[in-house]
């Protein structure tokens, strides 16, 4: 048995609103690890920024709050 059976790999997704309204959520896949993005807040009328840190590549940039997050596939 391998260490990835008991630790399946993870994705790290970005989820952000929908115009559907505030509880309804869409989740895009991100190919890099959770730690190498960046969530900077909107203020105001100002839009939520995602930035790839390694590359500094803005991954996003709209409406908000927006969260990056680890989601583990399905057993």
């Amino acid at each position: 048995m391998s260490q990835t059976d008991f630790f399946p790999a993870s994705t790290t997704i970005l989820r952000m609103p929908t115009w559907l309204g505030r509880d309804v959520t869409r989740d895009h896949p991100l190919p890099h690890a959770l730690g190498d993005y960046k969530v900077t807040p909107g203020v105001g009328a100002e839009r939520w920024t995602v930035t790839n840190l390694k590359t500094g590549e803005a991954v996003y940039s709209g409406l908000g709050p927006v969260e990056i997050l680890r989601s583990h596939p399905a057993a």
